[in-house]
């Protein structure tokens, strides 16, 4: 058994990191999913609250890798 896992970058600050392509929090850019990493989730997040909104909470293991057929 393997485990299913992208690397990739951030569409916020281009930082390159690991993600589970289908719980990682991500946003549309032109029709397109765009992932974004948990630091920029993190640095968001009291932003959002500020404004009304609810903090992103991430997925578990949406940074983590996960076994293929999940």
């Amino acid at each position: 058994m393997g485990y299913f896992y992208l690397v990739g970058t951030c569409w916020s600050c281009g930082a390159v990191f690991g993600f589970n392509p289908d719980r990682v929090p991500s946003i549309m850019v032109g029709g397109q999913r765009r992932q974004v990493c948990r630091d920029c989730i993190e640095r968001a997040n009291p932003r959002r609250v500020a404004n009304g909104l609810d903090p992103v909470v991430p997925l578990p293991g949406a940074y983590e890798p996960q076994p293929e057929g999940d």
